[in-house]
């Protein structure tokens, strides 16, 4: 047997001391040159790439395999019927048997060569989490598209320094590497729902974790798209609205209750025009109703229930199931607070509970008719 027998022997029999999960959808074009680059950054040590992909209609899943049948470094997890980025990284840390898992995106962006200074924090024991940071000495933020990327960045960075329990410039970050038993400790109590596993790691830890931040550059994409958005941006204060609430109330709970609230501004915004128009009071009503219903199920579609967005037929199916479910919610709102008003005579109060009963009849509905998993 010859050297490089044995080597590869060895290799096979130990398996990776490293995993490099890889949450990824629509990057087909970015998966060999990814797997290339870990090659050179990763060079003389056991690892291996895991790709996770949510099934993408670009083939990304049939790229990965077709990688994989040369090359045992590489492998890959395709999901049907789920999506969302922090899922994903759970399920390919939770698949790993490797002593450091490493989280990076698919979209080259992230400076692979700055995976060995992650590993190497988090093996010599002086963090627990490693983290690639594009605002410490030596770091850049050229990567982000425009103004208005850098705006979304900064202020959820703001943000999320006012509930972090550790000094940290970037937690919006989606590079870093941690233990392998770190991350499965820790896994029970993450939403998985969002972008932004970093954070969600941070603020679910029974205790504070140790951090230490390594420079790191942020490239321009160079194929596909960027997934930052509006949305992923509400995702992220949902994110820490769940936090705060240490888990109480479900996170898509807090998205559908911050959808419903924009409902309500636009009920009333449409009604006024109805009326300045000329409209009775009771079609303006009814308009502003409708209007509000509409906007609801597109944003909640999304948003809310981002990893099972309806889609052509299905959606039109879908809004109609909506807008039913909504107004049997309005006319059990409607009787729960007569009633209650009936007893006690205070507004108040049978308005409140009128208003929680149909909150709560349209949320669990939609998740189990309309949104059904």
């Amino acid at each position: 047997m010859t050297d490089h027998q044995t080597v590869s022997t060895e290799t096979v029999a130990r398996g990776p001391d490293i995993s490099v999960v890889v949450p990824c959808y629509n990057e087909s074009e970015n998966v060999a040159p990814l797997v290339k680059a870990l090659e050179q950054a990763l060079a003389g040590r056991r690892w291996e790439v895991i790709f996770v992909d949510d099934n993408s209609p670009d083939h990304t899943s049939q790229r990965v395999r077709d990688l994989a049948r040369n090359n045992a470094c590489v492998r890959g997890i395709c999901r049907i019927g789920r999506r969302g980025l922090s899922s994903a990284v759970i399920e390919g840390a939770l698949s790993s048997s490797a002593q450091v898992v490493a989280v990076m995106d698919g979209d080259l962006q992230h400076d692979e060569s700055r995976l060995g200074a992650l590993i190497d924090a988090v093996l010599n024991n002086t963090c627990d989490v490693a983290v690639g940071s594009r605002h410490v000495e030596g770091g850049n933020n050229a990567g982000l598209a425009n103004a208005w990327r850098h705006a979304l960045s900064d202020g959820g960075i703001w943000l999320a320094q006012c509930f972090l329990p550790v000094k940290l410039t970037d937690p919006m970050s989606g590079f870093f590497a941690l233990r392998q038993e770190t991350f499965a400790a820790i896994a029970p109590r993450l939403s998985g729902t969002g972008f932004k596993i970093l954070l969600d790691l941070l603020l679910s830890a029974a205790k504070p974790l140790r951090v230490q931040e390594v420079p790191c550059g942020f490239r321009p994409r160079v194929a596909g798209e960027s997934k930052l958005d509006a949305l992923v941006m509400l995702q992220f204060g949902a994110l820490l609205l769940d936090k705060f609430a240490k888990g109480w109330v479900p996170l898509r709970f807090v998205a559908f209750c911050m959808v419903g609230l924009a409902g309500v501004g636009t009920n009333l915004a449409v009604m006024q025009c109805a009326r300045l128009v000329g409209a009775h009071f009771s079609m303006a009503q009814a308009i502003g109703t409708v209007a509000a219903m509409i906007l609801n199920f597109f944003l909640d579609n999304n948003f809310t229930y981002r990893d099972r967005r309806l889609r052509g037929w299905a959606c039109m199916r879908g809004l109609v199931l909506f807008m039913l479910v909504c107004s049997v919610g309005a006319l059990a709102d409607v009787g729960i607070a007569r009633m209650i008003y009936g007893q006690n005579h205070m507004p108040n109060e049978a308005s409140l509970a009128g208003a929680i009963l149909a909150v709560v009849w349209n949320y669990a509905m939609s998740s189990t008719v309309v949104w059904r998993s």
